[in-house]
């Protein structure tokens, strides 16, 4: 696993398309919401460009987020969860994801509403880490 700041990357061991049709499939039946399916990749053919295959899931629950967005609503401009698969230049599939903890400090938001979030961390967690598996 690779980490920056506020940012998590597991290795997947699926393709970019099925790692994120996985992670589809696990977020419906959460009960979560998918927003948008951007390929990248194929916007980047589109404009005569090369990209690796590369695709974003937006996907989340009015539930978790709000209560976000009621503490400090600049947080609505990294919400809903995203989370990108990617392959690298060796052909490794990756999977990454802001944790909304980190969003969380990152927006100042209190500590009963930085707990909210830190039960969204642990569960873009699961959803990401079974998409990877």
């Amino acid at each position: 696993m690779m980490t920056v700041e506020g940012l998590t990357t597991v290795p997947s061991a699926h393709g970019v398309k099925d790692t994120i049709d996985r992670l589809e499939s696990d977020v419906k039946s959460k009960g979560m919401t998918i927003f948008a399916r951007v390929d990248h990749a194929a916007g980047a053919k589109a404009a005569g460009l090369a990209l690796r295959p590369t695709e974003l899931l937006m996907f989340g629950n009015a539930k978790g987020g709000t209560p976000l967005m009621q503490a400090n609503q600049t947080i609505g401009i990294d919400l809903p969860l995203k989370a990108l698969a990617w392959e690298d230049a060796d052909g490794k599939v990756w999977l990454s994801y802001n944790e909304p903890a980190w969003l969380a400090a990152r927006h100042g938001l209190p500590p009963g509403i930085a707990e909210a979030a830190q039960r969204l961390t642990a569960a873009i967690g699961a959803v990401t880490k079974a998409a990877a598996a």
